[in-house]
């Protein structure tokens, strides 16, 4: 399986972002393609992404806002890098199995930055912030949240994305989307290490990408 890097990292608004990971799963789909398509990403202005099917709610603060493809409760981009992945669903491949398959390629990823990661095992609840919750599919550290992943189906191929953390604004989080955000169950990048910068952690995903095609 091929892996393609669609891009260099770009910070574009949310429309942008949206419209080019669907561009991405389109062209793979229109092309029958057997390749893996991963691009990495950030969002200016920051920008609230709402689920598939998620309810339009009131914020008490004017913040952009676009409609994700995929599922799930919504999500403030700001300081984050983002992930979208491509590919064709294998024969029999469940939600959860091409969750994991993309979420092992993070781990392994951040394994190589010497932060050791693993999977959530806590059910979600009635939060409207997608961080608040989490699932076996999002990816912990030391069993607080750190990566959060969505996932669509079409046409035989999977697109996910997600939001790696780099710091969050706990304040200003809290006036958007007008509930308490628990903190002891999220972590971020600065936490772990403050010292990593966004080209260091993009090229060990990379090479996880690529461990990954040379393996299968």
């Amino acid at each position: 399986m091929k892996v393609n890097f669609v891009s260099e990292w770009e910070i574009l608004t949310g429309k942008e972002n949206m419209e080019k990971d669907l561009a991405m799963l389109d062209f793979a789909i229109s092309n029958n393609s057997e390749d893996l398509f991963v691009r990495f990403y950030g969002w200016k202005p920051k920008c609230i992404s709402l689920g598939r099917n998620q309810k339009v709610f009131e914020s008490k603060i004017n913040v952009d806002t676009v409609r994700r493809p995929t599922g799930g409760r919504a999500l403030l981009h700001d300081n984050e890098i983002t992930y979208c992945v491509v590919g064709k669903i294998q024969e029999n491949q469940s939600v959860i199995e091409t969750y994991k398959m993309v979420s092992s390629i993070l781990i392994n990823g951040f394994k190589k930055l010497g932060i050791e990661l693993n999977y959530a095992g806590e059910k979600g609840g009635n939060q409207k912030y997608c961080m608040n919750i989490s699932s076996g599919a999002d990816i912990c550290f030391q069993g607080r949240k750190f990566i959060g992943s969505a996932q669509f189906r079409k046409e035989g191929y999977f697109l996910q994305h997600g939001a790696i953390l780099k710091d969050v604004d706990f304040d200003f989080l809290k006036i958007v989307f007008n509930e308490e955000i628990e903190k002891d169950k999220i972590i971020t990048l600065n936490e772990i290490n403050p010292n990593l910068a966004d080209k260091k952690i993009i090229s060990a995903l990379k090479e996880a990408f690529i461990d990954f095609e040379k393996s299968n």
